[in-house]
């Protein structure tokens, strides 16, 4: 069946977020400037601990990640960055800037051409966010991806948030589509692409930092190969895996 719809997940799929930069400002606005290398290091494990800490909420395992959770996340990538705990008050001015980043805000360069490109094919589009990202509807409005992704789900009180099923189906829903035509493209293995196949639709992974070489699914460095992998969504994301020979998921 050709796939009709895609949907987008939001913090660093279309927009950056956790960069070096906003860190930098956060953290250490004055200086000294933070290393890159181990910054990078951190943002990727501590990443990677989310992503598994999300999927662990969505199969049982622990209660469902929710904005509490997330602000745990960032205080553990925080004390991985500055290579200590921090004091409380400190740790939590850090974590109140974080979001509040004065840097001008732009998607990734090569999400407006992906984008006309979908909308040139005539495939329906819209995003997914969630309590991570309060103020998407308004962020997509200034960088002019509004027209282009007119479907937002997850900034309501009652909107269903993912990686729960619901929030994927519910989107299907507004884009007046069902599962098993549409993608969903997200930075993350287990949280969105295991998690969207396990939703029934075909997940696509976009590993900008090459952090899932061994993943066994649909995978894109750039979206500048969507449209090539567009054309052949063979690799259910249900049965998307990493080789046993490989790490076994985020640490």
């Amino acid at each position: 069946m050709p796939l009709r719809a895609v949907l987008w997940d939001f913090d660093d799929t279309l927009v950056p977020v956790h960069t070096l930069e906003r860190w930098q400002w956060a953290w250490k606005p004055q200086g000294p400037r933070l290393n890159e290398r181990h910054v990078r290091a951190a943002l990727r494990e501590g990443l990677r601990r989310w992503d598994r800490r999300r999927w662990e909420g969505l199969v049982g395992e622990l209660p469902a990640a929710d904005a509490s959770a997330y602000h745990e996340a960032l205080r553990e990538i925080l004390f991985a960055i500055a290579g200590r705990s921090l004091p409380e008050a400190e740790s939590e001015a850090v974590l109140a800037r974080f979001p509040r980043f004065p840097g001008p805000l732009e998607p990734y360069a090569d999400v407006h051409p992906c984008l006309e490109w979908m909308r040139s094919q005539g495939v329906r589009m819209g995003v997914l966010v969630g309590p991570t990202s309060p103020r998407a509807t308004e962020l997509l409005g200034q960088m002019h991806l509004s027209e282009l992704l007119p479907v937002v789900l997850g900034e309501g009180p009652d909107d269903p948030h993912t990686p729960a099923p619901a929030a994927y189906k519910a989107a299907c829903v507004r884009l007046d589509t069902v599962p098993s035509e549409t993608a969903f493209v997200g930075d993350l293995f287990w949280s969105d692409t295991r998690a969207a196949g396990r939703a029934g639709l075909h997940g696509i992974l976009l590993d900008r930092n090459d952090w899932w070489s061994r993943v066994e699914s649909v995978r894109v460095r750039t979206l500048s190969e969507l449209p090539e992998a567009w054309a052949r969504p063979s690799v259910d994301a249900g049965d998307a895996h990493i080789p046993p020979e490989g790490p076994a998921g985020p640490a």
